[in-house]
C-alpha cells in the first residue's frame, strides 16, 4: 500500500454502476432483459464531452485501471502505468471511463450475480456473450453518460478487439482507435491454450456442472492451473530466463514433485492469488469470447472488408516478443486498414516481457503512446 499517492496517479477512486433495464439482444440468440455494468472514471469531462475516452479491458482486467479504492489497497488500477496526469492518457486533459464487461465477476451482470428472474446465482446459465455484445453494452453506457462520440477508443489484447468492434460497428462514435497487442482473431494455438484451462476448471471435482457456488465451493485447483497455464503464454521465454533462470528455491534439489525451482513458486503464487480474485465461470466465458471473435468471418476471411465501415485514425502497437498475440497479427490488421486507405500509424516496439508488455511503462511504447494521445487531445482542444 502506498504511504502517500504518488503526484502522477488519479489518486482515490470509487466505483459507479448503472441498471440498464432495455433487453439486451446476444449474438448467441438470448436476451438480456436487464443488466448492470459497473464502470470508473478519471478526469474532467468538457462541456460537450468531446474529451471522454473508453478504456476496454483484457480477459482478467476490469473497470478499475488506475488510483486506489483506499490507502489500504495493495497495488492501484491494472493501466495505473498509462492512466493520469501527464501519462498518455493524461487525465488532465481526458475524461477516461474504464466499464467492466458483461460477464466478468467484478460488479457487472455476470455468473457470479443473481439472476433476478429466479434469485439464484446466474452459475453457467449466464448467456456466452462476445465482443460485439459487449460494444453493444458500452454504447449504451455512453449513451447515459451523455457521450455522443469517444475522443478515442484504447485497449490492449482482448481489449483491443473490442476497439476492433468498436470501430466497425459504430464508425460515427469514435475518431480514434487505439489497439495495443491485438490480433484479428485467434490462432488454433491461442484457441488450443483457451481449452486447456477450459478444461483443467471443468474437470476439477468442485466444479459442479458450474453451479459450484450453490454448493458452498470454488473449483480452486482447476482455475489455478488454468491461470498458470496462461500466464506462461503471457510471458516470453527471455522475460522467464532473465527472471528465474534456473535458480532454486533452496540451496538443493529435492528429488520429489513439490516446489523446487523459483519459476514452480511464482507460478504457484500467480494461479493462488488468482483465485482468490477471479471467477470460474467468468474465465471460461472470457476465453470463449476470445476465441469466438473474427469479423473477417462475415466477409469471406476479407479484413480489409470486415474493417471497411472505419472512419476512425488508428493507432496500433505491438510488442517484439509477444509470441501470443505476436507483430505478426498486428501487421495483419495494418494492411487490412491500409488496403483499405484508412489512416493507420504502426509502431512495433523492442521489449522483452512479452504479451504482458502491454501493461508495463516500457520507455518506447509510453513514447509512441502519449505522442499520439498528445495528438489525440490537441484535436479536442482546438486552436
Amino acid at each position: 500500500m502506498p504511504e502517500s499517492l504518488p503526484a502522477d496517479s488519479v489518486g482515490l477512486v470509487q466505483p459507479q454502476s448503472l441498471h440498464f433495464d432495455q433487453p439486451l439482444e446476444l449474438d448467441c440468440g438470448r436476451t438480456l432483459p436487464e443488466y448492470e455494468l459497473v464502470y470508473e472514471t478519471y478526469g474532467t469531462p468538457n462541456a460537450d464531452r468531446s474529451n471522454a475516452i473508453l478504456v476496454c479491458h483484457a480477459l482478467s482486467g476490469d473497470h478499475h485501471a488506475a488510483g486506489y479504492h483506499s490507502m489500504e489497497d495493495r497495488k492501484p488500477g491494472w493501466w495505473e502505468a498509462c492512466i493520469g496526469p501527464g501519462k498518455p492518457l493524461d487525465t488532465d486533459r481526458f475524461f477516461i471511463v474504464a466499464v467492466n464487461n458483461l460477464g466478468s465477476c467484478k460488479g457487472s451482470s455476470g455468473p457470479n450475480t443473481i439472476n433476478p428472474e429466479t434469485g439464484r446465482y446466474w452459475g453457467p446459465d449466464f448467456p456466452i456473450v462476445t465482443v460485439r455484445d459487449w460494444v453493444h453494452s458500452h454504447a449504451r453506457l455512453a449513451d447515459a453518460l451523455g457521450i455522443e462520440q469517444w475522443a478515442a477508443v484504447v485497449g490492449g489484447s482482448l481489449g483491443g478487439m473490442q476497439v476492433m468492434q468498436w470501430a466497425i460497428d459504430y464508425p460515427d462514435r469514435l475518431r480514434h482507435a487505439v489497439i495495443i497487442a491485438g490480433a484479428p482473431r485467434l490462432s488454433a494455438q491461442n484457441i488450443a491454450f483457451n481449452e486447456v484451462a477450459r478444461q483443467a476448471i471443468m474437470s476439477d471435482p468442485e466444479f459442479h456442472d458450474g453451479y459450484y457456488l450453490e454448493h458452498g465451493t470454488v473449483p480452486r485447483h482447476g482455475l489455478m492451473l488454468a491461470r498458470m497455464l496462461g500466464h506462461i503464454t503471457y510471458l516470453s521465454d527471455e522475460a522467464m530466463r532473465a527472471k528465474f533462470g534456473r535458480e532454486l528455491r533452496t540451496e538443493q534439489i529435492n528429488f520429489g514433485y513439490d516446489v523446487d525451482f523459483q519459476v514452480e513458486s511464482y507460478l504457484r503464487y500467480q494461479g493462488q492469488s488468482f483465485v482468490d480474485r477471479f471467477d470460474a465461470n467468468t474465465y471460461l466465458l472470457m476465453t470463449r469470447a476470445l476465441d469466438y471473435f473474427d469479423p473477417a468471418a462475415e466477409t469471406e476471411d476479407d479484413l480489409a472488408a470486415a474493417l471497411a465501415p472505419v472512419t476512425a485514425r488508428s493507432l496500433v502497437i505491438s510488442f517484439t516478443s509477444d509470441w501470443r498475440f505476436s507483430p505478426e497479427r498486428s501487421r495483419e490488421i495494418v494492411k487490412a486498414l491500409l488496403d483499405g486507405n484508412k489512416h493507420v500509424a504502426y509502431a512495433e516496439v523492442q521489449a522483452h516481457q512479452g504479451h504482458d508488455a502491454f501493461l508495463m511503462p516500457i520507455p518506447q511504447y509510453m513514447a509512441v503512446f502519449r505522442t499520439y494521445m498528445e495528438g489525440v487531445a490537441a484535436e479536442v482542444e482546438g486552436p
